[in-house]
């Protein structure tokens, strides 16, 4: 999959997050702020990366700004965030 433009998923509020992506030529950034990044940032990492790695993404900025989310809004915001910055006309469901 790779990134087009820039999108947005997810607020700011309390047990969700923001995730902002915009294209970046030959690399994979991420970049992780999480009130919670002491208990749960190994796992935070874990879930964006199998996310990451499981719709084919390679290069771009990922930046996650974490207030507690649940591993399954992580992947979710993570994934709508992705499809609105691909130039992807089909959804590979099995990915998801």
């Amino acid at each position: 999959m790779k990134i087009v433009r820039e999108a947005l998923a997810g607020t700011q509020e309390s047990s969700d997050l923001m995730v902002k992506i915009t294209p970046a030529d030959g690399e994979l950034e991420i970049v992780i702020h999480s009130e919670v990044i002491k208990q749960f940032g190994e796992q935070i990492r874990r879930v964006v990366d199998e996310t990451l790695q499981r719709m084919g993404v390679a290069q771009g900025l990922i930046i996650i700004e974490d207030k507690g989310a649940l591993d399954c809004v992580i992947r979710a915001r993570l994934q709508s965030a992705l499809l609105r910055a691909a130039d992807e006309k089909t959804i590979a469901w099995e990915a998801l």
